[in-house]
């Protein structure tokens, strides 16, 4: 435990390269960094939570299989994401959708994503009824939308990393979060945080980093 203490001021990258040096133990270091967003993922699909936790491992077990394989021309966040989006892809056997032509004005790219702003400290935001509304609220959207609102605004990627993701044009990207902003701008375009919305809270996430960390442990370094 005490070399993921002293590593966890570590970039990603410098994690990485410690893993592929034979220090498997550090991999629980991105599973926790990433829980939320592959938990933000696979909910905006519209999975529950079992089988989000399920994609979640599936996802972090194929990445640290193909560790060897990460380019650092991408961020690791960026490269999970497409693993966690080809996973849920699989799940519900999805086809491509078409490009859209984009019809409202480009969202403006340095705007803060709105629940990553402050929350106001005369609200008080943290309960579930509160959760449940917002989260029933995204759940109204089209699959197409939610997702890409759910990259964007909530796992806080920008346009070139969301199109990266989901193999959409940057056009596609603003177009629909463009579309789902105006759809929930009612609902949700308040001082909220993120983690508010599909939380996956500490107890789940010590158990995703033990049920992944005994499937690696039982395998070997098989990113060696």
């Amino acid at each position: 435990m005490n070399s993921i203490k002293t590593s966890e001021h570590f970039t990603d990258r410098e994690v990485i390269q410690k893993i592929l040096s034979g220090e498997s133990r550090l991999y629980e270091l991105l599973i926790r960094r990433n829980n939320p967003y592959l938990y933000r993922i696979g909910r905006s699909y519209g999975y529950n939570h079992q089988d989000v936790e399920d994609l979640m491992q599936e996802t972090y077990i194929s990445a640290y299989k193909n560790l060897p394989g990460f380019k650092n021309g991408s961020a690791f966040k960026t490269w999970l994401t497409r693993i966690m989006l080809n996973q849920c892809f699989q799940k519900k056997q999805k086809f491509s959708y078409q490009k859209e032509v984009l019809t409202e004005n480009n969202p403006d790219e340095k705007k803060q994503p709105m629940f990553q702003q402050p929350t106001h400290t005369g609200k008080t935001v943290l309960n579930k009824e509160l959760g449940h509304i917002l989260e029933n609220a995204l759940n109204e959207l089209p699959e197409e939308y939610r997702l890409v609102f759910t990259l964007r605004e909530l796992n806080g990627l920008n346009v070139a990393e969301t199109a990266e993701a989901t193999d959409l044009s940057e056009t596609n990207i603003k177009a629909r979060l463009s579309r789902a902003k105006g759809m929930l701008r009612k609902e949700i375009e308040k001082m909220y945080s993120a983690e508010d919305i599909y939380e996956f809270n500490l107890v789940y996430c010590d158990k995703m980093v033990d049920n992944v960390m005994s499937v690696i442990n039982n395998e070997g370094n098989v990113a060696g």
